[in-house]
C-alpha cells in the first residue's frame, strides 16, 4: 500500500512521525542554548537568574508631633432672646441694634401706671399693718390687748407684705433688663407697640471670648485635652490663640465626631459670630518617618507600607500607619531607626527576593525626586 503512495506524500508522512516523536520525548534546546559539558550537574547546567537592583536610603526616625486640623466657625459665647414679660404697650426702647448694654441694664419699659400705683398702695398698707402690729404688742404686754387680736395683727402684717410682694413683682415685669454684659444683636419691636407676654424683644449676644465649636474625628480625639492651647485662623487670615474649653465625651451618632469648643479673646467684639476658622492642636509626639509619597506601596492584603531590605537583602513589606501628609511627603509611624527603605524598584520585588542594593544618602535620593518631578 505504502509503495503505492505518490513520493511527495510519503516524505511528508516521515516528517510528521517524526515531529510526533520528537516532541513526546519532552527534550526542547532553545535557540542560542548551550549544552552542558559532559559530567556537568543538573544545578551548574540552570543559567543564574539576575538580580534586581534597588536604591535604599536608611531610615531617620525623629520625634514628630502631628498638627490635626479641623475646620471649625465662630459663636457667641451667649446667646438670650429677650422676651417681653408681661402684656402692654412698649413706653422706651433704651438699648439699639449695636449697643453695648451692662448686666442689669434696662433694655424696654412697657406702660403700666396702675401697676406701679398697686406697689405705693401696697406699700402703705404694709406701713398700716406694721404699725397697728407694733401698737398690738405694746398693749399685749401690759395686758390689754387680748392674744386673739394680736395673731391677728401679726396675720394682717403678713398678708401686707405678700401684697407688696405681688404689686412689686408685676411692676418689675414691665422693665427688661439685661441677664449678662453683651452686645445687643437686634431689637425686633417699637416704641408705642403693643406686645403679650413672651413677644421676642431683643437678641442679646456676648462676644468675648468667642468660641470656635468643630468637630474633632475619633481617631484625633485622644491627642486633645481641655486647657491645650489650639492655633485659630479665621477666614479673614486673622490667626489667633485660643484655650480648648470643652470636648464632648459622647460622640455623634451620626458623624462619630466630637463636638470641640475653644475659646478665643475678642475684647473689641471685633470677630463676629458664624465665621469660618481653621483650628491647627499639636499631638503628642511620637517616633515618625517622612517619605516622599511614591515610596509607599500596597500589598496583597491592601496593607500600606514599605518595600525594605532585610538581612541578607532580601526585599520585605514593612506596614505603617499613616499619620500626616505634609509638603515634604507622608509622615508614618512603625519603621525601625536604621532600616534601608526602597525609594526605587519597590514596585519591581516581591517579598523574598534577593536584590543588589544600590545605598543612596538623603540628599541624593531627594535630588532624584525631584529630577523626576515634571
Amino acid at each position: 500500500m505504502i509503495s503505492r503512495l505518490p513520493l511527495h506524500r510519503l516524505l511528508a508522512l516521515v516528517v510528521f512521525v517524526a515531529a510526533v516523536l520528537w516532541v513526546l520525548t519532552g527534550h526542547f534546546a532553545a535557540v542560542g542554548s548551550e549544552t552542558p559539558e559532559p559530567g556537568a550537574t543538573e544545578a551548574e547546567a540552570v543559567v543564574e537568574t539576575p538580580k534586581r537592583t534597588v536604591a535604599v536610603v536608611r531610615a531617620e526616625v525623629t520625634d514628630y508631633a502631628r498638627l490635626i486640623r479641623i475646620s471649625g466657625v465662630t459663636e457667641a459665647d451667649k446667646l438670650a432672646i429677650l422676651a417681653a414679660r408681661s402684656n402692654g404697650v412698649v413706653q422706651e426702647l433704651t438699648a439699639e441694634a449695636g449697643d453695648t448694654v451692662e448686666r442689669g441694664a434696662v433694655v424696654m419699659l412697657l406702660e403700666g401706671e396702675d401697676v406701679r400705683a398697686a406697689v405705693k398702695t401696697a406699700q402703705d398698707q404694709l406701713a398700716q399693718a406694721a404699725e397697728q402690729l407694733a401698737v398690738g404688742e405694746t398693749l399685749s404686754a401690759k395686758g390689754s390687748l387680748p392674744e386673739t387680736q394680736l395673731t391677728a395683727r401679726r396675720a394682717a402684717k403678713s398678708a401686707a407684705e405678700g401684697a407688696l410682694s405681688q404689686a412689686q413683682a408685676a411692676a418689675d415685669r414691665l422693665s427688661l433688663v439685661a441677664p449678662f454684659a453683651g452686645t445687643v444683636d437686634a431689637v425686633n419691636v417699637e416704641e408705642g407697640e403693643w406686645v403679650q407676654q413672651g413677644t421676642p424683644i431683643a437678641t442679646l449676644i456676648a462676644l468675648d471670648p468667642i468660641i470656635v465649636k468643630a468637630e474633632v474625628a475619633e481617631r484625633d480625639v485622644a491627642h486633645v485635652a481641655v486647657g491645650a492651647k489650639a492655633l485659630v485662623r479665621l477666614v479673614s487670615g486673622v490667626e489667633l490663640e485660643g484655650t480648648v474649653k470643652h470636648l464632648a465625651r459622647k460622640a455623634s451618632d451620626k458623624t462619630r465626631t466630637f463636638a470641640l469648643e475653644v475659646d478665643l479673646p475678642n475684647p473689641d467684639g471685633a470677630i463676629p459670630s458664624g465665621m469660618t476658622a481653621e483650628l491647627r492642636l499639636t499631638a503628642a509626639t511620637q517616633p515618625a518617618l517622612t517619605v516622599p509619597r511614591s515610596v509607599l506601596t500596597l500589598n496583597e492584603a491592601g496593607q500600606v507600607g514599605l518595600r525594605v531590605v532585610i538581612e541578607g537583602d532580601i526585599a520585605a513589606f514593612l506596614p505603617v500607619d499613616l499619620i500626616d501628609d505634609t509638603e515634604a511627603g507622608f509622615v508614618v509611624t512603625g519603621v525601625p531607626q536604621g532600616a534601608r527603605v526602597i525609594v526605587a524598584g519597590q514596585d519591581l520585588v516581591r517579598d523574598g527576593d534577593a536584590v543588589a542594593v544600590k545605598e543612596l544618602t538623603r540628599a541624593e535620593a531627594e535630588a532624584a525626586q525631584k529630577a523626576l518631578q515634571p
